[in-house]
């Protein structure tokens, strides 16, 4: 698994930064139609810090993985060894 550092903007509803609305990734901003699904890591682990994950579907129907390390507030797409990681396109 890689950890590709990104940039996101979210929506603030009953807590700060409650889920991404949209995410920046090589200088390209893609818009989230819809979370797919959520999880929590809830304990800390050997280099892997309490996190939130979102599956999310792109305006474009690709769907990604995206980790946000809830103790430095950093935003990761969670990606395979492939160079352009996708999990599915429509």
């Amino acid at each position: 698994m890689k950890l590709i550092p990104i940039k996101v903007e979210c929506h603030s509803g009953y807590k700060f930064d409650e889920y991404p609305i949209c995410f920046y990734w090589a200088n390209v901003r893609f818009n989230i139609k819809e979370i797919a699904d959520r999880w929590y890591q809830a304990y800390e682990a050997k280099d892997s810090p309490v996190a939130d994950y979102f599956k999310v579907r792109s305006a474009d129907n690709t769907e990604y993985i995206i980790k946000h390390e809830l103790k430095n507030d950093l935003w990761f797409l969670v990606s395979s060894d492939e160079p352009i990681f996708r999990f599915s396109s429509n």
